[in-house]
């Protein structure tokens, strides 16, 4: 990578390498805006964002991935609008750093990632969280902050109405175990997983138009679901209650209500079950979360439905779910691992033959949070 950035710049005098994962969440899906629970591991797919000082007063993004390059003067960067592009979430990050009191510098920055895009693996938070580690420059900030700032980046500036859980796992990652994260209070405890099972992403490759408009109708069906039953979040209904009040609720509303107070419910019993090596109860409730976003959140589509659904006739395989926004991008299994050739060759030969995509298969390895890269060495190539 620092080939790559001199080739660009000219020169890599002072290049300091920072890197940010992308995450796959193992349960608790659409739950993060309704100040719920999710239980997300950082991967070991990641951005990586390479700074120097540029010495000239422009600041210069450049992405190996779209091989384009933007340029900016130093001084304007805070009145620079939004373009409904890549460097978007960069100069987003950057305004709400300089909000903090953070003096952005002139520099020349590289973007390499090996999170595929529009794949629910989260890499606009790789992106966020690895560009406001670079511009910072090894200045210290707090990492909640850092997160959070990182998710006023995407709302404020991108305008997209997202949660805090991309951004907040692709800070706290920990290496060979979830974290499950209390979105309202922002506390989080480490859960680890059982030694037994392995977890494998599998990329739908499409990701559909509805995708963008859909989001937002849920988050309004959310909050209309509060309004009508007076609740802060839909993190204060309890199932029970629910049940017992959802006739005040239009039908649609109820079944987004639905699913995001069992989705609670079945985060908190996952991780119980995780805490007891229970892997049958943890497949269990990663098929029960697939149904209810397929049936009551609406969020899924054919091909995730068609992924889950093949996964679960493959000997060895525990659990599989949609993970992410929906209308395309990943699934995650749960699977044995003397399953996992099996399933990747049985998955990818099922999928190509009903929909004639072959589909990226990834392993999820839990990985650490972000942080700066001191072995540049180890940086892997683009993908």
């Amino acid at each position: 990578m620092i080939d790559s950035f001199r080739q660009r710049f000219g020169s890599a005098d002072g290049v300091r390498v920072f890197r940010a994962p992308g995450r796959t969440n193992l349960i608790g899906e659409h739950t993060d805006y309704n100040l719920g629970f999710v239980l997300p591991v950082a991967l070991q797919l990641a951005t990586y964002v390479a700074i120097a000082p540029s010495r000239d007063g422009r600041i210069r993004i450049a992405s190996e991935h779209y091989e384009e390059l933007r340029e900016f003067d130093g001084d304007a960067i805070g009145s620079v609008a939004p373009i409904a592009g890549w460097t978007d979430y960069i100069i987003g990050v950057t305004q709400e750093l300089a909000r903090l009191g953070f003096v952005i510098q002139p520099v020349n920055l590289l973007v390499r990632s090996t999170v595929p895009e529009g794949s629910g693996l989260s890499s606009s938070a790789a992106l966020e969280v690895s560009s406001a580690l670079a511009f910072l420059l090894g200045r210290p900030i707090d990492p909640l902050e850092l997160a959070r700032l990182c998710q006023r980046a995407e709302r404020n500036y991108v305008g997209v109405p997202v949660g805090v859980m991309d951004q907040y796992i692709s800070v706290f990652g920990r290496e060979h175990a979830a974290v499950e994260i209390d979105c309202r209070s922002l506390a989080n405890r480490t859960v680890p997983l059982p030694d037994g099972v392995r977890f494998v992403a599998v990329n739908s490759m499409v990701k559909h138009e509805l995708s963008g408009s859909a989001y937002r109708e849920r988050v309004a069906e959310c909050a209309s679901a509060c309004q009508v039953l007076g609740a802060g979040s839909l993190r204060d209904v309890t199932p029970a209650r629910l049940e017992a009040e959802g006739s005040k609720l239009d039908p649609v509303v109820l079944r987004r209500a639905r699913h995001v107070v069992t989705e609670n419910d079945r985060v908190n019993r996952f991780v119980q079950a995780s805490e007891r090596d229970d892997v049958t109860e943890m497949g269990r409730l990663m098929v029960a979360s697939h149904r209810s976003l397929q049936h009551d959140y609406e969020v899924s589509c054919e091909e995730l439905d068609f992924l889950v659904d093949r996964a679960l006739n493959v000997e060895g395989v525990i659990g599989s779910r949609m993970t992410g926004g929906g209308f395309g991008g990943c699934t995650v299994t749960m699977l044995r691992p003397d399953a996992t050739h099996r399933f990747r060759e049985e998955i990818a030969k099922e999928y190509e033959g009903q929909f004639g995509i072959h589909p990226a298969i990834y392993d999820c390895i839990p990985s650490q949070g972000a942080g700066e890269v001191k072995n540049v060495e180890t940086i892997p190539a683009r993908r």
